[in-house]
């Protein structure tokens, strides 16, 4: 299968202990990759290249402007796990600020391109995770609590990558009992690893590697053969509305 990645495909996942181990990559690979437009990261568009401009009118850094970019995607596109689509435009970053909601990939496929439009070298990382953020409902759908190909965006920043995941907004961390993530863009921001009553929520369990591009046809692969051809086709009658942006008030 072709794709713009640059993971370790064919390997098996890495364990990851108590924490996330990292990726498989070559630490040596040239920057310029990692500062282009891809089809998937396409900040060339003049959307993409307007809302970055918007985003980090007021950052002074590169650390100020990666902060800014991982809130106005954490925050202004609502986490939705409903919204797997086998489409490939679906992915591209220019059509998720149309979506206004995304689960985890196409969210980090727009930091990802945002950070690169801002001159941040990124990548996008993926890691297998259970206890996601998930309603039973959710759960009894996929069959497992499983979540494979978790999206996560790693951004060069300060000499070192620093990573983290804007899947979850927080209204829905509040709704589901979560610390939101925050970022620094000095520490990785990554797990939800335990709710705020203190019960354990979510475990990265493998890593499946650092890729410069999504690597689209990999993943749909995987989810086809992991959860079943019918996750990539969701309807209305399999919505959940704990993730829709009216539950809160409806509660």
């Amino acid at each position: 299968m072709s794709s713009g990645g640059h993971g370790q495909r064919g390997s098996p996942p890495v364990t990851l202990g108590t924490g996330v181990a990292r990726a498989g990559v070559d630490e040596e690979q040239p920057m310029d990759g990692l500062l282009r437009p891809t089809y998937f990261l396409d900040f060339d568009h003049p959307k993409v290249a307007r809302y970055v401009k918007e985003t980090t009118r007021n950052a002074s850094s590169a650390r100020e402007r990666a902060v800014a970019l991982f809130y106005a995607v954490r925050d202004g596109i609502r986490y939705d796990p409903y919204g797997i689509s086998a489409s490939r435009a679906a992915y591209r970053a220019s059509a998720v600020l149309d979506s206004k909601s995304a689960y985890c990939i196409p969210k980090a496929v727009l930091l990802a391109a945002s950070a690169r439009a801002a001159g941040i070298p990124a990548r996008l990382g993926f890691a297998d995770v259970r206890n996601h953020l998930a309603s039973e409902k959710l759960l009894a759908r996929l069959g497992t609590d499983l979540f494979i190909y978790h999206g996560y965006v790693e951004m060069l920043l300060g000499g070192r990558w620093v990573k983290a995941t804007p899947a979850f907004n927080v209204e829905l961390c509040r709704r589901f009992g979560v610390r939101p993530l925050e970022f620094d863009g000095r520490h990785d921001a990554l797990f939800h690893e335990y709710s705020v009553d203190g019960h354990r929520h979510m475990e990265y369990v493998a890593v499946r590697g650092a890729y410069e591009d999504l690597p689209y046809e990999e993943i749909m692969e995987a989810f086809a053969a992991q959860y079943g051809t019918a996750v990539l086709a969701a309807s209305e009658r399999e919505r959940d509305g704990l993730f829709d942006s009216g539950a809160a008030r409806q509660a």
